[in-house]
This record gives structure tokens, C-alpha cells and sequence, in this order.
């Protein structure tokens, strides 16, 4: 990470269903990728450019950013001096209960807009990490089902349906389960397309439009949820690194920090919860040096570890 960057990426074990990210990142790019959850992030200084499949989003503070599931985005700084951001990454089923219960939307929930103005929405991302930070699951918890709704009732509506499936979008999709399957060995492009009976450019046409990037992206997006998966359950990251069929565990370092934001090792590291669990295992990933996100007499001063700040890499100093 550049000079001045700082990252926490954690979950608190009584938001299950629920990751949290706040960061300040100047020089860091997010690769083109997506989440099989939602997005619900706010700014609160710099500006933040989100590239969208139909268009830029210039985030500043004031403003949330909904992102659906499954929708293909990167992201980076919009301004020289970056930007500072509070992040929620709700499952489908966090969110999908919390419609049921507040709202008449039938189907998925989703939103149109990325980005809408909403200060009190803002502040009410900030207040979930806040509690969370605190040891004030209820709170949390609380605030966050007050977010949630919230949107959903300013912003919500049910995603579309998909229209029924033309044979491209079918050989789409049948090019995904290859390439789930074979992650750790798969097919060139041409050996793909023979296997599913059409040609290289019209299988890279209709996974592109099935799935907003090419299969090479996909895949490596693919790849680096299923890493995450064996992180959390223990695995090493050089064996996870392999298990998904990254050349060794630098390749998954580079990738992994593009697309979730923080390294594997600080990942799986903060995977803990905060209060219940051995130090080592707490969440506390790349924090800002020398600085604390809760007053001095706050039981987490007593009861953290040592924050992780990563070695300054010189190639990017």
C-alpha cells in the first residue's frame, strides 16, 4: 500500500451475514470484479470513482453507494489526496429478510442508482461500524436493520428478471460451471469454446454480456472468493493460493488486495470477532498507525492486539 493508506476489512460474530470495510486508500486500485452480495458504502472525505457498467460514479461525502449483487464494478481515488470510506457488504439473505419484513417489494431486491444523496444514510454506515467497534452488537445490529430499510424503502425495487436464455447465454453459462470446476486448471479460450460446440469470439461475446467481463476476469474474481472461502476456514495462503490456481502466493497477494482490498494474510488474520475470540484471530487489519477508532478508556484498548501496519513496499513508496 502507498504511504498514508490504512485498511480494516472484519465481521462481528453477532452480524453474521454481514463484512465491514473502512479504509483510506490513495494509490490503491480495485480491479474490475463483483460480489455475490450487496454494497452499501459511504464516503466521508476525497472522492471515490466507481466504474460501473453503465457509467462513472463520482462518490463523495453525503452520498451512499448501493451496488447489487453480482454486478461487475472497479474502483479508484477521484481526487489526488484519495478518499476515506465506511463500507457493509449484506448477504442476499440479509438484505432479502429485511425486505420481506419492512417493505411490499416482491422478488430480489435491488436498487437502480449507485449513487444517492442520503447524509443520514451515510451517517448511519458509519454509526453500524461504530457500534461494532464499540462491542455493541445490539446497536449494531440495530442501526444496521435501520440502514437497510431505509434504502430500500428510498431506493429499492425488484431486480428484473432474466429473459429467457438464448443459446449464447446459455454457452455463457456453461463456460462459468468449466470454469468452477476446473479453477485450478482451465481451458484456454479456444479449448473452451470447441468443448461447448461455438467459436472463441462468440463465447467471449456472450460471457462478457452474460457476466460484464471476460472469462479470464471472471475467473479471477472466481478464484479469489474461493480463497476467501478456505482463509476463513484455516488454510494457508500459499496452500489456498494453489488450491485455486494461482502460480504461488504472490500472484494471489496481488489479486486478492485488488479485489477485497486488503492482503490475505491481513484478511484472515482480522477474521476473529471482536470481544469473543483469541487475540490472534481479532479483527484488526492495516489500521491507520498510531491511531485508535474508539476513545482511549474503550474495552478494545485493553483487549486488542497490536495494530497491523504493513512494511512499506518500495515499489509503490
Amino acid at each position: 500500500m502507498a504511504k498514508g493508506e490504512w485498511a480494516r476489512y472484519w465481521q462481528h460474530e453477532q452480524l453474521p451475514g454481514v463484512d465491514l470495510l473502512q479504509a483510506h486508500y490513495v494509490r490503491h486500485t480495485f480491479a474490475r470484479h463483483s460480489h455475490d452480495g450487496y454494497v452499501f458504502g459511504a464516503v466521508s472525505g476525497g472522492v471515490e470513482d466507481v466504474f460501473m457498467p453503465d457509467g462513472t460514479v463520482h462518490a463523495g461525502p453525503g452520498s451512499v453507494i448501493l451496488i447489487n449483487p453480482e454486478v461487475p464494478h472497479s474502483a479508484r481515488a477521484g481526487v489526488p489526496e484519495g478518499w476515506v470510506y465506511s463500507t457493509l457488504y449484506p448477504s442476499v439473505e440479509v438484505v432479502g429478510k429485511i425486505a420481506e419484513e419492512t417493505t411490499t417489494l416482491r422478488g430480489t431486491p435491488g436498487f437502480a442508482e449507485v449513487d444517492v444523496p442520503d447524509p443520514e444514510g451515510a451517517h448511519l454506515i458509519r454509526e453500524v461500524h461504530r457500534a461494532a467497534e464499540e462491542g455493541n452488537a445490539l446497536a449494531a445490529d440495530t442501526v444496521l436493520k435501520v440502514l437497510v430499510a431505509r434504502m430500500l424503502r428510498r431506493h429499492g425495487s425488484a431486480l428484473p428478471d432474466r429473459a429467457q436464455r438464448s443459446a449464447g447465454t446459455r454457452n455463457a453459462a456453461r463456460a462459468r460451471t468449466v470454469l468452477e470446476e476446473r479453477m485450478a486448471g482451465p481451458p484456454t479460450l479456444d479449448a473452451l469454446a470447441a468443448e461447448l460446440g461455438t467459436s472463441p469470439f462468440a463465447l467471449l461475446r456472450a460471457f462478457k454480456q452474460e457476466y460484464g467481463m471476460p472469462p479470464h476476469s471472471w475467473l479471477t474474481n472466481a478464484r479469489v472468493r474461493r480463497a476467501r472461502e478456505l482463509l476463513d476456514a484455516g488454510t494457508a495462503p500459499a496452500e489456498a493460493a494453489a488450491a485455486v490456481g494461482f502460480t504461488d502466493q504472490p500472484h494471489l497477494n496481488r489479486h486478492f488486495s485488488r479485489i477485497v482490498g486488503v492482503p490475505p494474510g491481513a484478511y484472515q488474520r482480522g477474521r476473529g470477532s471482536v470481544g469473543s475470540v483469541p487475540e490472534r484471530a481479532r479483527k484488526n487489519v492495516q489500521d491507520r498507525i498510531g491511531t485508535l477508532h474508539v476513545p482511549s478508556k474503550a474495552w478494545q484498548n485493553n483487549r486488542h492486539p497490536h495494530l497491523y501496519v504493513p512494511k512499506e513496499d518500495p515499489r509503490t513508496s
